[in-house]
């Protein structure tokens, strides 16, 4: 019996777990938003080690898993901020950011053809410094290790400035290679 399926079937069931976090940081139950949140970080791993040690891998893979690790950080964003905990100006340049991600990879699909995602270095920081954001608002709203107040605005600045550099890296990176891309076509 082939399990070539495992690493998609462990994401898609991650991005399932988008709705109950969802629900959990609205109605401020932090405790099981955290363990959802935690718990979702651990299928994203399992499911890479996966994929990478059985030779797992695929182009339906490689789609979905930024996606879900899009999704719940969306989630997460957004539910934190409808909960008064994170700043309505951080969530606005994280969705910003996708947004113009998502339009760019659309407008290549449309324009190009088959777009190919190749995450950065800065793009990677970046979501691992969100990641830990939402990990760190979630532990001090549970009472589990509240940071100095004057901590909040650094972390909030180290992220805004990541999201902020890691988006125009990737309008720039993707912007040069789609304009070589159209000069091939004509």
């Amino acid at each position: 019996m082939k399990l070539d399926w495992l690493p998609n079937a462990i994401t898609i069931v991650r991005m399932v777990m988008a709705l109950p976090l969802f629900w959990c940081l609205a109605r401020g139950l932090f405790e099981p938003a955290f363990w959802l949140a935690l718990l979702a970080g651990a299928s994203d791993a399992l499911d890479g080690a996966l994929a990478k040690r059985f030779g797992w891998r695929s182009r339906t893979g490689a789609l979905l898993d930024p996606l879900a690790d899009k999704l719940l950080l969306s989630v997460g964003f957004l539910g934190l901020w409808l909960g008064g905990a994170m700043p309505g100006w951080l969530v606005a340049l994280v969705f910003a950011r996708d947004l113009v991600i998502l339009s760019g990879s659309l407008t290549w699909w449309q324009k190009i053809g088959p777009f190919e995602p190749e995450p950065s270095l800065l793009g990677k920081f970046t979501t691992l410094a969100q990641i830990l954001l939402v990990l760190a608002v979630l532990l001090q709203l549970n009472g589990w290790w509240p940071l100095p107040a004057q901590s909040w605005p650094v972390l909030a600045a180290v992220v805004a400035l990541a999201t902020l550099v890691s988006g125009l890296d990737y309008v720039i990176r993707y912007g040069i290679r789609a304009a070589r891309e159209l000069r091939k076509k004509t």
